[in-house]
């Protein structure tokens, strides 16, 4: 079963866990909203911000981890209707595209009420990313509309087919994706060539989901071309890198290594590409996986089971990350050594646990929760009061 193979590692239960137990203790429940991160500090590990969109995809992992079986204290579906009775302020096509998402994942009763409310055919033109024709928000918009329609909505395939044309014009012949359209600008010159390893991963995705819902065989084939590239670029210890030249089709800059990135979006994107055109891309999950656990660069496990995180990644350290990324991206070549003066960062993001057991929650049993981590003292209650 190369469904449940392809996430199977013995250790996936245990991320579960992590991840479920992580945005528990990021919930702040008087406003239904999750904090956007939490950091370790000298005084124990600290609350920042309340976010939307973190909240979104919080929510989007945890009705998934629900549909699979596991049962949260946390009524998410109270947290998506809030977000729905403010979807005013949405301000950009992924965020729009990732309620989209979970309205598909929270029912048919979100499903309509998403579908009745907002304006998809215009949506495009309507934000300043839908605009620019950003891959990000691009591949999320596909990827709500895609999860609608396999929900049953039919009528979204208008949209869907602008949103699939304008991100295929994105994708250079290496199958990598730059960030945005290129333009004129010096800005959107190096934009319109450059790209993060989520406006690859993404883009997979959102074309496998748009190529399951509306039979497109020709997206899935774009969606393999990028694939490949990722895979065939991957670091010797499994990592997925961090910026991409969809010129030349290679690697800009490497640092940071996201774990999300390793654990959850490349493992995300690479199963669903794989159910779409029957390949298996076990041995590129599992190594990427595995990074994480302490097959990395540090041989250290980012995996915090004390308070309930693991830790964002491994990035140069602070006064020399501007001066690399700069040089990297400038000149357009790879760090000749690129496993110097590097540290982990030591911070947890709520959508990176949302996306963690989205892509995981159906690869094992459901979970127990964690005993919750011990927060700086005022932080929780104070996290409703930063701005938004």
């Amino acid at each position: 079963d190369l469904d449940r193979d392809s996430f199977n590692l013995d250790e996936t239960p245990l991320l579960n866990r992590i991840a479920f137990s992580g945005l528990l203790q990021m919930f702040d429940g008087r406003q239904n909203l999750f904090c956007e991160r939490v950091v370790r500090t000298r005084d124990g590990l600290t609350l920042e911000r309340l976010s939307r969109r973190d909240t979104l995809i919080a929510v989007l992992g945890l009705l998934h981890f629900e549909n699979c079986g596991g049962r949260c204290p946390i009524d998410v579906r109270l947290a998506l209707a809030n977000l729905l009775r403010t979807a005013g302020r949405i301000e950009s096509l992924g965020d729009l595209g990732l309620l989209l998402w979970a309205c598909a994942e929270a029912g048919p009763e979100f499903a309509r009420r998403v579908c009745s409310e907002f304006d998809v055919d215009h949506a495009l033109s309507r934000f300043r990313d839908g605009r620019q024709a950003c891959t990000l928000g691009l591949a999320w918009f596909i990827s709500g509309l895609a999860h609608l329609s396999l929900a049953g909505h039919e009528h979204l395939r208008d949209a869907a087919g602008t949103t699939y044309s304008l991100l295929r014009q994105n994708q250079g012949e290496f199958g990598l994706f730059s960030h945005l359209a290129e333009t004129g600008s010096l800005s959107g010159l190096m934009r319109g060539r450059l790209g993060s390893f989520t406006d690859q991963i993404f883009s997979v995705y959102g074309l496998a989901k748009f190529s399951q819902a509306f039979h497109v065989q020709k997206a899935a084939e774009k969606a393999l071309d990028c694939a490949l590239t990722l895979c065939d670029l991957q670091g010797s210890l499994g990592q997925w890198w961090r910026h991409y030249d969809a010129t030349t089709g290679k690697v800009v800059s490497r640092y940071a290594v996201h774990s999300v990135n390793q654990y959850a979006l490349a493992p995300m994107a690479l199963r669903a590409l794989g159910e779409t055109v029957q390949s298996d891309f076990r041995v590129w999950i599992d190594k990427g996986v595995r990074w994480i656990f302490g097959e990395n660069e540090l041989e250290q496990d980012l995996r915090d089971l004390s308070k309930n995180v693991i830790w964002d990644g491994i990035a140069r350290r602070d006064h020399l990350r501007c001066i690399h990324a700069a040089i990297e991206l400038l000149s357009m070549h790879e760090d000749v050594h690129p496993h110097r003066d590097l540290s982990l960062v030591y911070e947890c993001r709520a959508a990176h646990l949302g996306w963690l057991l989205f892509a995981r929650a159906e690869s094992g049993p459901p979970i127990r929760q964690l005993e919750p981590a011990t927060l700086t003292t005022g932080k929780r209650e104070g996290c409703d009061r930063l701005r938004i």
